[in-house]
């Protein structure tokens, strides 16, 4: 070997260790600020509204400032709400609202009029309007649809979708174009509604509704169900808490044993605690082995973190509603409640499923999405459950469980 490449294997050779010692130092050096930098704050109930509304602007064409607008009066409103029920409760057909302007719709039984009203919420004035001349109120709706679901599922070749609308005043039917080619849409409208006795809607059901099945709320759940061997995917919902443990709400429709997995993609096992899954209930608890702060990921990302603030009673949900979801294979959106009184199409919930779903047109929703959490805001609003399609597969709606029916003795977490 001569002495030029001699000289030259020593100088590379001492290269080499000075770069590996000061690659090891900028390393520790990194590794150390980020152990030090503090983890972005939850956004709290003002800064998580702010999101939701910059994604209903984009979603609808409206400006930022608009949106925000609209979404402040939208859960301003909430009390004003609530008391019309009490005040019309003889002769309420439905409340709904609107947007663009916002405002508020009382749909009445009867033909004595109601003068219509102006209030000022969250510094804007809100138009209440009044109409009357409905057949039936919202309860008589809601009864009918209870004591007549099996007649009327037993009447088509496939059990359909059935739901209040608030708007109409009426039972909105989803039935299989098989049923429609055998009995016409009109025909079929008016011998459902003497089965009722109530107003009828025939809507087309394209696809079936189907479940949503393929730490914190918003991450992935995986799991492996025993019976088939398969492994699933599901979405967390929302932290809750029974005496000094918490735990994970999901869907009880996916795995009994779940891991959660971080954004750093490890897995985090939580014990199976129970599940409901009949009727008005499609929820699971896993419970985790340390504490879970009351927070949930909201974006397609998994990067922000909101802290649950309250939630909102499935009596203070109107159709008309903005209210956001996050699933793991449809990520963040945000859409308008569509009818507050549900029931899913099939047997979806241990045969069929009483109308206390909330039904949301999507835009988004898909396998995998199970469990995960619906929220405006820091407001919990429930976990879903599953969805219906179009023809072209594209997401027509999805419905969720409200937070009314966490079982028994769980609460949810809020900060």
């Amino acid at each position: 070997m001569g002495y030029n490449q001699r000289y030259s294997f020593r100088v590379d050779s001492w290269a080499l260790r000075w770069l590996v010692a000061v690659l090891a130092m900028t390393l520790s050096a990194a590794t150390a600020a980020v152990a030090q930098s503090p983890a972005a704050a939850p956004l709290d109930g003002n800064s998580a509204l702010a999101l939701d509304s910059v994604q209903y602007a984009a979603s609808v064409g409206l400006s930022d400032i608009r949106a925000r607008q609209e979404l402040d009066a939208q859960e301003a409103s909430v009390p004003i709400t609530d008391a019309l029920q009490v005040e019309f409760a003889d002769r309420l057909a439905g409340i709904s609202v609107g947007h663009s302007p916002f405002r508020i719709d009382v749909l009445l039984t009867g033909d004595a009029p109601v003068a219509d009203r102006v209030v000022a919420l969250a510094g804007q004035a809100v138009a209440i309007r009044f109409r009357t001349g409905a057949f039936a109120t919202h309860r008589q709706l809601v009864v009918a649809l209870a004591l007549h679901q099996t007649e009327i599922r037993a009447s088509l070749t496939q059990p359909p979708g059935i739901g209040v609308d608030p708007r109409i005043g009426a039972l909105v039917v989803m039935v299989a174009s098989a049923d429609l080619a055998i009995e016409p849409a009109d025909a079929m409208r008016d011998r459902i509604a003497r089965i009722a006795g109530v107003p009828v809607k025939i809507a087309t059901l394209e696809t079936p509704d189907i479940d949503l099945a393929d730490l914190q709320g918003g991450m992935r759940l995986v799991g492996v169900d025993p019976v088939n061997g398969r492994r699933y995917a599901c979405t967390s919902g929302f932290v809750v808490r029974r005496g000094g443990g918490s735990a994970i709400v999901t869907a009880a429709h996916c795995p009994d044993d779940l891991s959660w997995i971080d954004v750093a993609g490890m897995a985090h096992p939580l014990r199976y605690a129970g599940q409901w899954g009949w009727g008005y209930q499609d929820v699971q608890v896993n419970v985790s082995d340390v504490a879970l702060a009351p927070v949930f990921r909201s974006d397609t990302a998994k990067t922000i973190e909101r802290t649950v603030t309250g939630a909102r009673a499935r009596g203070s949900t109107r159709a008309g509603d903005i209210v956001c979801h996050r699933g793991e294979r449809t990520g963040y959106s945000c859409a308008e409640v569509w009818m507050p009184d549900f029931a899913p199409a099939g047997d979806l919930c241990g045969g069929g499923c009483t109308p206390t779903w909330v039904a949301v047109r999507g835009p988004t929703c898909r396998s995998g999405d199970s469990g995960g959490p619906v929220f405006l805001g820091g407001t919990a609003f429930g976990i879903v459950k599953g969805g219906s399609y179009r023809g072209d597969g594209s997401c027509a709606f999805y419905y969720y469980m409200s937070l009314d029916y966490l079982p028994d003795g769980w609460v949810l977490a809020t900060g």
